[in-house]
């Protein structure tokens, strides 16, 4: 069993009730074990700026599907959920987007999938709520809440728990 951390992202509709729906689609489709989640938080758009505000959160796994069929899977729920990859603009709008961020301590770097993710430590909209459920979780040799510190979290908001 592999111990897996997923970034959720989205601007499109009800992110938040999709996020929950993922997320059973995530743990049913994989088999998987939900370890923890962490709270949704708002954060300001990034890299295409002129759109709405994001909803991001992540959430730990365990699972016993290897990186590439996880990876595969994520996609067909995000597509299930209306994302159209081949049709976005790149750091665009979209319903969802899920985000293979560190798959146990395996290092890969091919075309389809490099792990861990290559630029979640430079993203507070990834470590903020990643901090909250793993904040001493080393990916890429350095600590979350290390790596967190070094970064603005201006315009990152904790929502409320949802009832």
């Amino acid at each position: 069993m592999a111990d897996v951390l997923i970034a959720l992202g989205g601007n499109v509709g009800d992110v938040r009730t999709t996020f929950k729906k993922a997320i059973a689609n995530i743990c049913g489709m994989t088999q998987a074990a939900l370890l923890a989640r962490s709270s949704d938080y708002t954060t300001p758009p990034w890299g295409e700026e002129d759109q709405a505000p994001f909803t991001n959160a992540v959430i730990e796994i365990e699972t016993s599907l290897d990186p590439h069929a996880l990876l595969f899977t994520l996609h067909k729920i995000e597509k299930r959920f209306g994302r159209d990859r081949a049709h976005e603009t790149r750091w665009g709008p979209r319903t969802l987007d899920l985000d293979l961020i560190a798959y146990d301590d395996v290092r890969l770097d091919k075309p389809e999938l490099t792990l861990p993710h290559p630029r979640a430590l430079e993203r507070a909209f990834v470590l903020v709520p990643l901090a909250e459920i793993a904040p001493d979780r080393v990916i890429a040799g350095r600590r979350v809440a290390d790596a967190l510190a070094r970064l603005s979290t201006e315009g990152i908001r904790r929502l409320p728990d949802l009832d």
